[in-house]
């Protein structure tokens, strides 16, 4: 019988975000693909150290190991390295006690069709065009700042997962992010105002939160593995057209925070963020300094 995906939190993450891979990374930078390969060849009996993600992956997949339901989330490796490379990668993954079974080696080819292939909910990556080709095929992605500043312990073990998420253009479309940037802030609250009882359109992570409320719906709220925030730069009178649409979407938001202009840097770190999501460099960057942060850029239009 087949492995049936349907009804799974279905995660892919690169190598770049589950392994540090700088040093590697620089060589396929300055030398190329031959050298990249040929270096992870040569080194594939040493063990690679946790990357950005890595505790992030180890919490989602303990999930898995609460009573219930039986692998309630899937973690997939997704990499254009190919099949010749993959045994430093598997080798670490066994190291660490990790259960992850399933990867995608493309060997340089797109990873989005593999992507819609394995039902992916959240799609994670250090790069940028594999992140915005995942976006333009209706799949949740964010870009990794591997550079961020902030500290992880990645053998520490996270008890609730927490997930943050910026409003606009993240969770809803950009329509009133859009009259916002043309037309300022007193047109971008009028219209908002005025559009109070109308649900906003989804956004990119719009499927992705409905999944993680569904995971939750398993649970006593405060007992749910994931816990999740709204982190955003609305405020009231703005806020009322937020709540209306998530009640419409019938998806909880455990806890939100209507900024109006205020730092999101410190709101993130008091509510514990293990990864934030925002559409906005200007945002992820700061946010970074506290926690992992990743960019969702908007998607391409056709043509």
């Amino acid at each position: 019988m087949a492995y049936d995906l349907d009804g799974r939190l279905v995660i892919g993450v690169s190598t770049r975000t589950l392994f540090d891979l700088s040093w590697e990374n620089g060589i396929f930078e300055r030398q190329g693909l031959e050298a990249y390969r040929r270096y992870q060849i040569e080194h594939e009996e040493e063990i690679l150290k946790p990357g950005p993600g890595f505790a992030l992956v180890k919490a989602l997949l303990a999930i898995n190991d609460l009573p219930g339901q039986e692998d309630r989330v899937e973690v997939v490796i997704m990499s254009h390295n190919n099949a010749d490379t993959s045994l430093r990668f598997f080798r670490s993954i066994a190291h660490y006690g990790l259960h992850i079974t399933r990867a995608v080696f493309s060997g340089g080819s797109s990873l989005a069709p593999y992507l819609s292939a394995f039902q992916t909910d959240l799609f994670l990556s250090a790069n940028e065009e594999d992140v915005q080709q995942a976006v333009d095929s209706g799949i949740a992605a964010g870009i990794i700042c591997t550079g961020g500043r902030h500290s992880y312990d990645a053998q520490a073990g996270i008890g609730q997962i927490r997930i943050a998420f910026d409003g606009d253009a993240v969770l809803f479309s950009d329509e009133a992010e859009r009259i916002f940037q043309k037309d300022g802030l007193a047109a971008f609250e009028e219209s908002e105002t005025k559009k109070a009882l109308n649900p906003l359109p989804e956004g990119p992570f719009a499927r992705f939160l409905k999944a993680v409320a569904s995971l939750q719906q398993e649970f006593a709220p405060m007992e749910a593995p994931i816990r999740t925030a709204l982190v955003t730069a609305r405020c009231a009178p703005a806020h009322e057209r937020v709540v209306r649409t998530l009640r419409a979407w019938n998806v909880r938001i455990d806890e939100s925070f209507f900024l109006g202009g205020v730092s999101k840097r410190d709101i993130l770190a008091a509510f514990g963020a293990h990864i934030f999501f925002d559409d906005q460099e200007i945002h992820t960057k700061k946010a970074a300094e506290v926690v992992l942060s990743a960019r969702v850029p908007g998607k391409r239009k056709a043509g």
